[in-house]
């Protein structure tokens, strides 16, 4: 027999399969020994108040093995010999094109201007040890996009365009913990996810698919107004090669060569808005006491706390993003002459440090000028600064939190998992003041909503610029297509059109099936 019941317990009684064990038994008031298996279909944690509770959605299996799998397999079969389309780019936009691409029978076959999920890690090692930036492989550029080493957070809200349970479970199927499909908020780890991310290559190459790394795409190959193919240059033996087929453009929020050609071959773009701001670091005790309202912290059973905070300064939001608790801050600049931080957070979360992006919301009319590129400029102006300011390496700019808001200097900063290093700077000096403004009167109020996170024990850290694309690729809502070129479907973040990891494979997926659904027509199938 199967029964599935709610409960609502504390964090001691959600921490083993034996603790599981006794609260159905006693709940169902049933023999433990007849309770074969607990599965966990839903759990989050209530610390809202005082004493915490943790909310559970249990499928209980009484004198029965559990015969179902923990999640949904999706089968990919073999497509070397079916028609073919072009994704651009290997970040989980195209990677779930390619894999929804196979499930419909077209041979996906994908440029990534990046190396390999492994071979990267020698190249963003650079960055801390050398202040090296490679512009073709680095946190945002290489196999598995900007998301392969950040916390792999699997939150979205972007749930009417697809399905968000078969995004989790694909990533299951390759090998990611079945914990994501329970947890509200669902995350991977940095040290978890480019495993995941070379399983599913595999399945792409296994299933006849093609994957070229180093291989950069040039332009498109253009017959009229439809896109027919691309030109790409090969970045390690030299040369250009073509690929025909309809192209999946999914070259992520970093991309702004991309961007560049695409606004100078006429192609339309609308600048997008975008959030700028810095990261801030707390020692991740501090916030696990303040959000468990504990003074020992979060204890024995609880996780690394998370927050999240929204306010509104002067008619823009202003609020928390990319929360990593007992994480790290990183440097994710992709070309020389910039600095960006970012954040992520190995599967224990288990640093001393928390951090997220602390943001400022910026619109278009904001920013002087017309150019669809005005956003993007912006960034690079901010980044450029941020790399001056801390010395013209990926030393990072910083200032201790209450010093920002009152407007003085710091004397010293706190210690940082920002491997590259700290240099003291005034942010409030010489960030746009539209965003240093509303940051300071934002962390003002954060501060009255939770006694102690305004504290100069934390540190932010500049410059948080890439929270989303600058740019959107204009498209059509009824066939994704660009909405002039036949056979170009813009996709997921780098587009314009999402948000995330989970919301980027959504709309990779979405892309992939009206693309099927050109070269079906076109075959006239």
């Amino acid at each position: 027999m199967i029964k599935e019941i709610q409960a609502r317990v504390l964090p001691h009684e959600a921490a083993t399969q034996s603790s599981l064990t006794a609260l159905v038994a006693r709940e169902l008031r049933i023999d433990a020994r007849t309770v074969h298996h607990v599965r966990v279909l839903r759990r989050s944690i209530d610390a809202r108040q005082r004493t915490i509770y943790v909310n559970l959605m249990l499928r209980v299996y009484i004198n029965e093995e559990p015969s179902d799998d923990a999640f949904v397999r999706t089968e990919y079969g073999d497509v070397s010999a079916a028609p073919q389309a072009i994704v651009v780019g290997e970040g989980p936009g195209g990677l779930f094109a390619a894999l929804r691409l196979i499930e419909l029978g077209v041979r996906p076959v994908i440029l990534e201007r990046g190396k390999n999920v492994s071979d990267r890690r020698r190249d963003v090692a650079a960055i801390t040890r050398r202040h090296e930036v490679d512009g073709e492989s680095n946190y945002c550029f290489g196999e598995g996009g900007a998301g392969a080493y950040s916390d792999g957070k699997l939150y979205t809200r972007s749930k009417k365009r697809g399905s968000v349970e078969k995004i989790l479970n694909v990533f299951c199927q390759h090998g990611a913990s079945t914990d994501i499909l329970a947890d509200a908020h669902p995350h991977i780890g940095t040290d978890k996810l480019p495993l995941v991310i070379a399983a599913m290559r595999d399945t792409i190459l296994r299933c006849g698919g093609a994957v070229h790394h180093q291989t950069k795409m040039t332009r498109f190959l253009l017959e009229g107004d439809e896109v027919k193919g691309v030109e790409a240059v090969d970045l390690v033996n030299g040369g250009h090669k073509t690929f025909h087929g309809p192209v999946i453009l999914a070259t992520g929020h970093s991309a702004r060569d991309v961007y560049r050609y695409l606004a100078d071959s006429g192609i339309e773009l609308e600048a997008k808005g975008l959030a700028i701001g810095v990261r801030l670091e707390h020692p991740s005790h501090l916030i696990d006491q303040i959000q468990y309202h504990n003074t020992a912290g979060r204890g024995k059973y609880l996780p690394a706390a998370e927050y999240s905070f929204v306010t509104q300064v002067d008619d823009r939001g202003v609020y928390s993003f990319c929360m990593c608790p007992g994480g790290f801050v990183i440097p994710a600049a992709s070309g020389p002459h910039q600095l960006v931080v970012n954040g992520m957070s190995p599967s224990n979360r288990g640093s001393k440090w928390s951090n997220s992006g602390m943001v400022v919301e910026v619109r278009p009319e904001d920013v002087s000028g017309d150019s669809p590129l005005r956003m993007m400029a912006l960034q690079e102006r901010i980044e450029e600064d941020c790399w001056r300011q801390g010395g013209c390496r990926q030393t990072a700019p910083a200032q201790r939190m209450v010093d920002f808001v009152e407007g003085r200097r710091s004397h010293d900063l706190p210690c940082s998992s920002y491997s590259p290093g700290l240099t003291i700077s005034k942010l409030h000096d010489w960030l746009p003041q539209m965003v240093a403004t509303r940051l300071r009167k934002g962390f003002q109020v954060f501060g009255t909503r939770s006694k102690g996170f305004l504290t100069n024990e934390a540190v932010l850290i500049a410059a948080e610029t890439r929270t989303s694309s600058p740019v959107r690729v204009v498209r059509l809502p009824e066939t994704l297509q660009h909405v002039r070129l036949r056979g170009l479907f813009p996709c997921g973040e780098g587009a314009g059109y999402a948000g995330g990891i989970v919301s980027a494979g959504i709309d990779g997926e979405r892309c992939a099936e009206k693309c099927a659904e050109l070269i079906k027509a076109t075959q006239g199938g």
